[in-house]
């Protein structure tokens, strides 16, 4: 008998630390290998995490509702075989004999092996997608490269790789159903001397005194996904040097060609085409001339990003805020902008996103004019750069240039509030960028087919 530390797996970039939500298995239950043993959250998605062997649950490290960084072990469990046992017991190690025979030579000989055949393994902090502790190991002996495990498809819940979906694909790969891509090789790492460590005294920081509660007041709790968004928030503000730039625009093209097309467009679609896919379209547009606008910032390093991945942020019954990914948004018609746009939403609300939805955003757009604001300074969602947001659209009374001259007419405007992070963004990027969009919806075809 042996015993298994189950640890938090690395949950995707940025992601440091999650909240156990509920434990699927009690003490004393019996596991299978690959199967669900708790349930955690973070502040872009719940996901359950599975156990890479078989055995019996016997220790539980943590309660629900607890916060718990990625690495620490959550649970124990004891199986059969010659299993590592990681649990840190009290056994001490047997004793091993030294040897002391041409110690400098046999270095030299491990060394030159090392060089000559190690090969990086795949890099799975890189990579957006959750694969559990046995599909890494099993990717990592059989040399399954991450292009290759990125390509699997998973049959798991929300889609995730389970061990008969990458033994399939490896029976498939042997067959000469699919072409190996090999891992990239690296120079191995030279031993270096460890540097002496630092003393630092920090000072503490004051502690805020506790909040006196007057009779007839009522403490709500904040709720789980309340933590994480305030905390997610209060990174950004301090992370991103933020600047605003706000542009009005007249949209009255816009208004009148929708009140003409939209319920035609319901009939013949079975959708309702609102505002929105209108300007998600003219963002994509407008990231597709800007494209520096559509990057993160990573230390010292600018990452120019591929696709257009846009965040559309959706309120949730419960109050909360939730991001759903509109993938390759510069591809869609409006069409398929306004079905997908309405697919994400109803889901959102309904609380049955999938953990791919929500991640991979290259740029937000919040719509702050649902709830009449006239405009707003949003903060932006990490690691982007930069966030829209729509304010309401009003019948304001404006001045009209024509060829015989000025006169006040009615006319529907809104106003854009961008936010952008300056340590990347330029004042000059920031405001042509959001005047695109103004430009694009002021030029707005009445007369388009949809």
């Amino acid at each position: 008998m042996s015993k298994f530390e189950l640890k938090l797996p690395q949950m995707g970039e940025s992601v440091a630390e999650a909240t156990l939500t509920a434990w699927l298995k009690e003490v004393g239950d019996t596991i299978e290998m690959d199967e669900a043993v708790f349930e955690i959250a973070t502040d872009k998605v719940d996901s359950e995490v599975p156990s890479e062997v078989e055995g019996v649950l016997v220790e539980k490290r943590f309660n629900v509702d607890d916060v718990i960084k990625v690495g620490e072990v959550v649970a124990v469990i004891q199986v059969e075989g010659d299993v590592a046992d990681t649990s840190g017991g009290d056994e001490a190690p047997e004793a091993v004999e030294e040897t002391v025979a041409e110690p400098v030579q046999q270095l030299e000989k491990q060394m030159t092996q090392v060089q000559e055949t190690v090969a990086v393994a795949p890099d799975f902090s890189s990579s957006e997608r959750f694969y559990s502790p046995l599909v890494k190991n099993i990717a990592k002996e059989e040399g399954v490269s991450m292009d290759e495990l990125e390509a699997i498809v998973g049959t798991g819940k929300e889609g995730r790789v389970t061990k008969n979906d990458i033994m399939a694909y490896l029976e498939s790969r042997s067959n000469g159903g699919v072409q190996a891509k090999a891992a990239p090789v690296q120079e191995a790492a030279k031993p270096t001397q460890p540097a002496a460590p630092v003393q630092k005294q920090e000072a503490e920081k004051p502690k805020p005194a506790p909040m006196q509660v007057g009779a007839g007041n009522e403490i709500i709790p904040l709720t789980r996904m309340g933590k994480l968004i305030a905390h997610h928030m209060i990174e950004s503000v301090s992370t991103s040097a933020h600047v605003q730039s706000f542009v009005e625009v007249d949209v009255t093209n816009v208004v009148n060609w929708r009140n003409k097309v939209k319920n035609a467009f319901e009939a013949r679609e079975g959708e309702k085409l609102t505002f929105t896919p209108i300007f998600m379209e003219a963002v994509a547009m407008a990231l597709k001339k800007y494209p520096m606008m559509n990057i993160s910032l990573d230390g010292d390093r600018v990452i120019k990003k591929k696709n257009i991945n846009l965040g559309m942020a959706a309120a949730l019954p419960d109050g909360n805020l939730i991001v759903p990914v509109i993938k390759n948004a510069d591809q869609l018609n409006l069409v398929g902008m306004a079905k997908t746009v309405n697919d994400l939403a109803n889901r959102a609300r309904n609380n049955q996103l999938k953990p791919d939805e929500i991640r991979e955003g290259t740029y937000t757009v919040t719509n702050v004019g649902t709830f009449g604001s006239v405009f707003g300074t949003p903060i932006i969602n990490q690691p982007q750069v930069g966030i829209l947001a729509l304010g309401a659209i009003r019948k304001m009374p404006s001045v009209i240039e024509t060829d015989k001259g000025e006169f006040i007419g009615i006319r529907s405007k809104m106003f854009l509030s961008h936010s952008y992070d300056h340590r990347v963004v330029n004042g000059a990027l920031g405001g042509m960028f959001v005047k695109a969009v103004a430009d694009y919806l002021e030029a707005w075809d009445v007369n388009r087919e949809i």
